[in-house]
């Protein structure tokens, strides 16, 4: 069902003092930096920053299991007690992201690379 997490999106306010932030935390420059998403590539990890993550309803930092057909994993986890938070949306470029919660209300992205 997962390739693992690869993927961590926060959600921020201030994108300027964020990207400011984690071009020290990760000692690099992104590698996409548009208004409306700032995304680094480290280790193997995709770390974003989402000026719109709040209205997303994100509360804080999101971790994204990386799924290779996040329809019928998204159907599994309806059918084992999850909630939708955000259906499935395309992205860009095809990739694909929904993020759901468990009985606990504990947050779980799903995203499929293009």
């Amino acid at each position: 069902m997962t390739a693992g997490i690869k993927t961590i999106i926060y959600p921020v306010k201030d994108l300027a003092g964020a990207k400011s932030l984690f071009n020290t935390l990760l000692g690099t420059e992104p590698v996409m930096d548009e208004p409306y998403y700032v995304g680094y590539r480290v280790a193997g990890q995709d770390i974003g920053l989402d000026p719109h993550g709040h209205s997303k309803g994100m509360t804080g930092p999101l971790a994204y299991w990386h799924v290779d057909d996040i329809e019928a994993d998204v159907k599994k986890l309806l059918e084992a007690g999850a909630e939708t938070v955000q259906a499935i949306q395309d992205v860009g470029g095809g990739k694909l992201t929904a993020s759901l919660k468990d009985a606990d209300g504990n947050a779980i992205g799903l995203i499929q690379p293009a």
